[in-house]
């Protein structure tokens, strides 16, 4: 069985682990893909380098809405940023998107930054690895205003009924440790629910690491944990899933 972790961050600089050891303990354990996603224009730009060095290895380019007060009146570096979509192996534009719940950069701010990004998407004609939290009211309609995306919701957290919307949209969802030890129940039925051919595996790593290795930093190894938990309760193979999944990311983000 192959597997394929579509959003993590060892290539940040903080990663605590040893970036080469876990992608090959990754391999390992049958993760034979990894997409780096950057959040910021310096690690967007580790993120295609360490891409670049590294078979198996893919690249997306983002500016995370908390970081939007930061960068939306920064041209120069609106600029470099729009650099890096040229770069060999880079697959996707994000992670971008909408977060209501902090309060790191205003909405109109984040908003803006959202359009500057999915202008990039259309484009270039690449996939966006959205990050949205509370704030689906408001982003449904910045994404209606734009035909023919493609992407994902990185880290789906919420109910059937956004799971709805998602799906109306052909867009795929990410699911990732988070399914392992949440108490809402209704996360876990909506996670129930994804279509087989809409769904992506995902650590986030170093973040959101599964039952039972929570406490420890996670890794992109952990993605198969996740399969084996969502295999259980949406009662599939895991073969079936790993190949569905693997597939799903093959054809996004043409890996």
């Amino acid at each position: 069985m192959q597997f394929v972790d579509t959003h993590c961050h060892i290539h940040f600089p903080d990663y605590e682990l040893e970036p080469d050891e876990v992608r090959m303990a990754a391999a390992d354990n049958g993760v034979t893909r990894l997409i780096c996603v950057g959040c910021t224009l310096p690690d967007s730009r580790d993120a295609v380098e360490y891409a670049a060095k590294h078979e198996g290895v893919w690249a997306g380019i983002g500016l995370h809405p908390h970081e939007a007060d930061l960068y939306i009146h920064d041209h120069k570096k609106l600029q470099q940023f729009r650099d890096l979509v040229h770069k060999p192996k880079v697959v996707a534009v994000g992670e971008t998107g909408l977060d209501y719940y902090y309060g790191h950069s205003s909405p109109e701010n984040q908003q803006k930054l959202l359009r500057f990004q999915l202008d990039m998407a259309a484009e270039y004609g690449l996939p966006i690895i959205f990050h949205v939290r509370d704030a689906f009211d408001d982003f449904w309609p910045i994404f209606d205003e734009y035909k023919g995306l493609e992407g994902v919701i990185h880290s789906f957290t919420a109910t059937e009924k956004e799971l709805d919307q998602i799906l109306a949209r052909n867009l795929y969802i990410g699911l990732n440790g988070i399914m392992t030890f949440t108490k809402n129940p209704e996360q876990l039925h909506a996670a129930k629910k994804v279509p087989l051919d809409r769904l992506l595996l995902e650590t986030d790593a170093p973040f959101l690491t599964p039952v039972p290795f929570r406490g420890k930093i996670c890794e992109p190894r952990h993605v198969v944990v996740t399969a084996e938990f969502l295999a259980s309760v949406r009662e599939e193979r895991l073969e079936d899933l790993a190949a569905a999944t693997t597939q799903n990311a093959r054809d996004l983000f043409k890996i």
